[in-house]
């Protein structure tokens, strides 16, 4: 009691910027329990068991060190101080055991001098590791897991023994060890045996973020055209993530690591539907396309920081699968820690990626002791340490955030704020471009990521048929039927095409194209009857009666000009396109019937927390406590 008096006079003291600060730093495992309406509420919460234990993970070597001393001495004074029970003898019951274990001695604390925690840690006298303890202690107290009693003492909270006493942290070491370099670098150019510059990096980081919003973009397109089922038991089906890899152009585990993402970041939810639950596209998906490249891959890479799951990695035993809500908290440690262990590797000197699915422990042997020193409770300490950073290294060079065994500059702005990163990401993708170059050979060609609206109109029209630094459409019969099969005519289709070429007109080989197919479009109804072909052209229905490809559709002629399906529209349709006709679809009334993918959308989950809450909150804090 008497130490929460002191950490809540310690909070009491802050301005309300401050305590916003902390407010925001421990948002997460402070939103698992009630909202504070005092600053000893708020207190208690910082020093509960539960939130401490999440807290703990995300501290680097000196703050433990200093911690697990302070508290290691707290205990012993206060053991001293107010002895309990003795230990009792062998043999003896559950209750004694138990009143024993959690007697006042084991639980109690008492303030520690300073002096008493640096001579522990070997930092008695002046000096660098003095420097280290002094700071890390420093940061305790920001951090609200230690207070400054009025002395000057220090007080920590009087469950930290049971959380770090199985944990032997070694001597105490006041700066981070660096990874060693994989080869010795050139004095004269600073570089080791691969040659490497400062603008390739960017361009490198430049390429997989470009290459990471395309996929990206196909991922969730695909999703919205046909939403993927979920297992009774949770996750994804292996069959849906087969389907999504495809449709996204991605390996299934870098497609489960953008479905994880995307949940995350709120641009796809869970639903649950008569025939069980479904993953599609929230609202908040159609504004996202309608962003800059930038400004559509920043809620990714921050959600991708606070994941607590590592998606490409999978358990010994496990099946892989995807949308399943992570429980491995020490992940986000884990991903700090390796990018600031990578941050100290100079450009040229780190290692490659390690290989999967185990690698070799000399791979990360550097690595993973150099990370050890910024997150020690999450890195080595959490078996198996090597698979899992080495799904998480492969999934930071998917994102763009490292690369040849150091980080990017888009890594580093990660690392400093996971929440201001639309800067960097503007500056490293360029605009979306609103115009192609359209081709004799029937192509089109835009030299960098479409808009959204020419990216719809192209893909209305042609077939998608490569994808790099430019992306390439074809125009074939058949793409261009499938735009007039949307409603679009001949004129409209060719107007919008104008519209979008960076030369203003269109090559003559691709106005005859949809011309020629615009005049065949249409020869045919298909009206439900289950179904009825009509055609003007009488031998157009005499080949149709005749066609061996249209045998499965039992095709009957009840007049000159029109014929009975024993088939569904839809099926008709598809059989009489694969036999290279153009038929289009007609109502009961005898109109058109404009055909158009199917879209889904789900509600979106429930909005962000606002970002002036905390700041709010920290007033509301300070004024009561005032007032009191």
């Amino acid at each position: 009691m008497e130490g929460l008096d002191t950490l809540t006079r310690s909070l009491a003291r802050r301005t309300p910027e401050q305590l916003a600060v902390l407010l925001t730093r421990h948002a997460e495992p402070l939103a698992r329990r009630p909202a504070p309406t005092e600053l000893r509420g708020l207190a208690g919460a910082l020093w509960s068991y539960e939130v401490l234990h999440q807290l703990v993970i995300h501290l680097d070597h000196p703050r433990l060190q200093v911690l697990a001393a302070t508290a290691r001495i707290s205990q012993e004074r206060a053991g001293r101080a107010a002895p309990g029970p003795a230990a009792p003898a062998a043999g003896a019951d559950y209750q004694s055991l138990m009143a024993h274990r959690l007697s006042f001695a084991h639980l109690a604390s008492e303030p520690v001098p300073p002096e008493d925690v640096y001579a522990a840690l070997g930092a008695a006298g002046p000096g660098p590791a003095r420097t280290a303890a002094e700071r890390a202690l420093h940061a305790l107290y920001d951090d609200g897991l230690a207070a400054p009693a009025d002395d000057g003492a220090i007080v920590v909270p009087p469950r930290t023994p049971q959380l770090l006493a199985a944990h032997d942290l070694g001597p105490f070491a006041g700066s981070a060890p660096q990874p060693a370099p994989s080869s010795a670098p050139d004095p004269a150019t600073g570089t080791g045996r691969t040659r490497l510059t400062a603008q390739s990096l960017l361009d490198e980081s430049r390429a997989a973020a470009a290459a990471l919003a395309a996929t990206l973009e196909r991922l969730l397109a695909s999703l919205a055209t046909q939403p993927a089922a979920l297992r009774k038991s949770g996750g994804l089906t292996i069959r849906e993530i087969k389907r999504l890899a495809k449709a996204a152009g991605a390996t299934e585990p870098h497609t489960r690591l953008l479905l994880d993402l995307s949940l995350a970041a709120g641009l796809i939810a869970l639903t649950r539907t008569p025939s069980g639950v479904t993953a599609l596209p929230t609202g908040a998906y159609d504004d996202w396309l309608a962003r800059p490249p930038g400004e559509r891959l920043a809620p990714v890479l921050a959600a991708w920081s606070a994941l607590w799951a590592i998606p490409t990695h999978t358990p010994f035993g496990e099946t892989p699968t995807a949308l399943v809500r992570g429980h491995d908290r020490h992940a986000p440690a884990l991903r700090h820690a390796l990018l600031a262990a990578l941050a100290t590797v100079p450009l040229g000197a780190g290692a490659p990626l390690p290989s999967l699915p185990s690698p070799e422990p000399e791979e990360l042997r550097d690595l993973l002791a150099a990370a050890d020193w910024h997150r020690p409770l999450a890195v080595t300490r959490q078996p198996p340490a090597e698979d899992r950073a080495a799904h998480t290294l492969h999934e930071a060079a998917c994102l763009g955030l490292t690369a040849h065994g150091t980080l990017t500059p888009l890594g580093r702005a990660l690392l400093a704020d996971p929440q201001a990163l639309a800067e960097p990401l503007r500056d490293l993708l360029p605009p979306l471009l609103e115009q192609a170059h359209f081709q004799a050979d029937l192509t089109a060609v835009v030299p960098g990521r479409p808009s959204a609206a020419l990216d719809a109109l192209l893909a209305a029209a042609a077939d998608r048929e490569s994808e790099g630094h430019a992306v390439t459409w074809r125009f074939t019969p058949a793409s261009v039927r499938r735009a007039l099969d949307t409603g679009r005519t001949a004129d409209t289709l060719l107007d919008d095409l104008a519209a979008a070429s960076a030369a203003g007109a269109l090559p003559q080989p691709l106005r005859y194209l949809v011309q020629d197919t615009a005049r065949t479009h249409g020869r045919m109804r298909v009206l439900p009857a289950a179904c009825c072909i009509r055609s003007d052209d009488e031998t157009l229905v005499k080949e149709l009666a005749g066609h061996r490809a249209l045998r499965d559709l039992g095709l009957r002629a009840i007049a000159p000009t029109v014929l009975v399906s024993g088939r569904p529209p839809a099926d008709t349709l598809a059989a009489l396109r694969a036999a290279g006709y153009a038929p289009a679809l007609e109502s009961g009334s005898g109109a058109t019937t404009v055909e158009r993918l199917p879209t889904h959308r789900t509600t979106a989950p429930a909005p962000a927390r606002d970002p002036g809450a905390p700041l709010a909150l920290a007033r509301r804090l300070l004024a009561r406590a005032a007032d009191a």
